[in-house]
């Protein structure tokens, strides 16, 4: 779109108004902004501590209980296939991760953790365990507890609302 297909301010078309519940949903939007970057800064510190980054820690996260496809760990990790490729292939350039033939896809290789994978993310949680004791002791139990259920509501409802990636 080019500057002269904008109408002019007084044609735009007006929102609809917006519920409570819509309203508190924009905030808790734009609050995970916020809360994102904050844990992505932190997760960025700690995964340095496994001699990694925090995107490599993310998808070694994917595959530390099992192997995994790009796009099964897309779905577990909240990224995209594509995203998840990148990253898994600098993991095994590095030693960090192998692939694995897949019995139920020719095509579809499983992405595994290796040795080195796992020193890496028991390096990282040597630090990761103490930042979460010290962040999570100053937040109640309970609303720690609340916050978790109510953004795995969210999620579902989310994930359920868009039509089926990949």
């Amino acid at each position: 779109m080019t500057t002269t297909e904008i109408p002019p301010r007084a044609n735009w078309p007006e929102p609809s108004p917006a519920s409570p519940a819509g309203q508190v949903l924009t905030e808790i939007a734009l609050t995970t902004f916020r809360l994102n970057a904050r844990l992505m800064e932190a997760a960025q510190e700690m995964a340095a501590a496994g001699g990694i980054t925090a995107a490599w820690w993310q998808v070694l996260g994917g595959v530390l209980d099992q192997p995994r496809t790009h796009a099964d760990i897309g779905r577990l990790m909240g990224m995209s296939r594509q995203g998840v490729r990148r990253v898994a292939d600098l993991l095994v350039e590095q030693g960090l991760a192998e692939y694995r033939d897949n019995p139920a896809h020719r095509r579809a290789k499983l992405l595994a953790c290796t040795e080195a994978g796992y020193w890496a993310i028991r390096r990282i949680s040597l630090v990761q365990h103490p930042w979460a004791e010290h962040i999570g002791g100053q937040v109640d139990l309970d609303d720690l507890t609340h916050a978790l259920a109510t953004m795995r509501t969210l999620v579902a409802v989310l994930e359920s609302d868009r039509p089926a990636a990949d």
